[in-house]
């Protein structure tokens, strides 16, 4: 979906951290793109192409997911719903669990602010393994509404975060893939 333009000029923007946060890793910084307004409005733009009238609300995922879902959701006119670590929201909130590579996390969102038949766009940042991502969706889905879209500004395809997204039967849209 996105032109090869804009892939170039994020490709050329965002930073390759060898080593960081550790060993092994290479870090894809994307800070540089909210130095170039232009580059910025284009990746909203792609993104809220992806979802213009398909869905009814956004949620972001704390809280890079931020960076860019509040733009959508004010593009297309629908409400943008937080979901965040455990501990973070006032109650009553709603909570799903995920396992990490070394232990395991809880996110939430304010109870009643995903309605029940709602079409969710879920976005974060990165797409790696997926289990944040997946969490997210059985959040949304506890409440009764339909993730019909996940999107991301990179996608880790070596780390198959994809596979556990498959189950919810929605369009999944990585703008880059590495």
């Amino acid at each position: 979906m996105a032109s090869a333009e804009l892939i170039t000029r994020l490709n050329e923007t965002i930073e390759n951290i060898p080593d960081f946060p550790i060993p092994g890793i290479q870090f894809k910084d994307i800070s540089p793109i909210f130095l170039d307004p232009k580059l910025y409005e284009d990746v909203i733009d792609d993104l809220v192409a992806f979802s213009k009238g398909k869905v009814d609300a956004v949620c972001g995922v704390e809280s890079r997911g931020y960076l860019f879902g509040i733009a959508i959701a004010v593009a297309l006119e629908v409400p943008f719903i937080l979901i965040r670590k455990a501990g973070k929201l006032p109650p009553p909130v709603i909570s799903e669990s995920y396992d990490l590579e070394y232990g395991s996390a809880v996110i939430e969102t304010r109870e009643g602010q995903v309605k029940p038949g709602q079409r969710i766009l879920i976005h974060d940042d990165l797409l790696a393994t997926g289990g944040t991502t997946e969490a997210a969706a059985k959040l949304v889905e506890k409440q009764g509404a339909v993730v019909s879209q996940f999107s991301f500004l990179i996608g880790l395809t070596e780390l198959k975060g994809e596979e556990k997204l498959k189950k919810f039967n929605a369009e999944i849209y990585p703008i880059l893939e590495y």
